[in-house]
């Protein structure tokens, strides 16, 4: 047993939450060093998922000519019909709180199911387009597909999909690499208001979702997607769009959308939100005082402007580690 969990039970005992017979157990049963292999076993289970998802897809891209596609299509609507049927049949039914299923395999199962309905739907409109033209349907289906599991089967993996496929049904990608590289978003600026948009509306569904208590726990998800996107459009269109006189508009949008993710951030005890926040709106910080200041001559005072530069990236990272123990501490009280 380490330390830690000596004091912790100690201060249990000592505010007389557990009795001394309880104490004694407690450290017999913590003296046996057993640990537990959860956390392993589901990585191995969501890691051979995606192992068989990925390894479906390479065997279509080598075969596709000796398999044929109505064969493919076929083989994969067969494999998605029998991880439904078990899914459908172990499963609890919809609640608007959390469930689980009682063996945690049919978790990855529906994950599974989800990740080939995704293929095969790409797979029918790349190969016979029943949509046409409309590419979009080819997104929003499996998206609304996505969307009906993580809810009716309680998955959040799932759910991290179908929030995927809607910023990209609006024609985002959702990595910060993407939304940063990807050439259409700075060449098309309704782009930047799309992201802020869906941002906004990710974090709307929160609050209305607490409103109505439907899947509280998943909106740290929705919460964290937001906090992407909106942060990263409003700095990708400072970076992109400052000559056109716009700029402060995507200032006061970042600014706000920092206080408020501060703001929920305690409210949720996420420091995951936290940590991404402060990020995000130190280089936003950042950019608008280089904007600033570009059109000024610092020829004058170049070396005292290269001397303050350390100490204020030094001066940075302290209170960003400040910041992170204050905010420790007040989720912890």
């Amino acid at each position: 047993m380490n330390k830690f969990d000596d004091q912790a039970t100690k201060a249990l005992l000592e505010k007389n939450l557990i009795t001394e017979n309880q104490y004694q157990e407690i450290t017999s049963y913590r003296n046996l060093n057993i640990f537990s292999l959860n956390a392993e076993l589901k990585l191995f289970l969501y890691l051979s998922i995606l192992l068989f998802t990925s390894g479906i897809g390479v065997l279509i891209y080598n075969n596709i000519d000796s398999i044929g596609h109505i064969a493919i299509l076929s083989l994969l609507l067969i494999v998605i019909g029998v991880c439904f049927y078990f899914c459908f049949k172990n499963s609890k039914g919809f609640s608007k709180s959390e469930t689980t299923f009682e063996h945690p395999v049919l978790e990855y199962l529906v994950l599974a199911a989800n990740i080939l309905t995704c293929i095969f739907i790409g797979y029918l409109q790349f190969q016979y387009q029943p949509f046409g033209t409309h590419y979009g349907l080819a997104t929003l289906i499996p998206t609304v597909v996505s969307f009906f599991c993580a809810y009716y089967f309680d998955n959040k993996s799932v759910l991290t999909i179908a929030i995927t496929g809607l910023a990209a049904y609006v024609g985002l990608s959702v990595s910060p690499q993407d939304l940063v590289n990807n050439i259409n978003f700075h060449q098309d600026q309704t782009l930047s208001y799309s992201a802020i948009v869906l941002g906004v509306l990710l974090i709307l569904w929160t609050i209305y979702s607490n409103r109505i208590q439907l899947k509280t726990h998943f909106n740290i998800i929705y919460l964290t997607f937001a906090l992407h996107i909106i942060s990263i459009a409003t700095i990708s269109s400072l970076l992109e769009y400052f000559e056109q006189g716009i700029w402060l508009l995507f200032v006061v949008v970042l600014a706000a959308s920092s206080y408020y993710f501060y703001k929920i951030s305690h409210e949720l005890k996420a420091i995951s939100l936290y940590v991404f926040m402060i990020i995000y709106a130190y280089i936003g910080l950042n950019i608008f005082i280089v904007r600033i200041f570009e059109n000024i001559d610092f020829s004058d005072v170049w070396v005292l402007f290269i001397m303050i530069l350390p100490v204020y990236f030094i001066g940075s990272i302290i209170m960003f580690i400040k910041l992170i123990k204050t905010f420790n501490k007040e989720i912890a009280a």
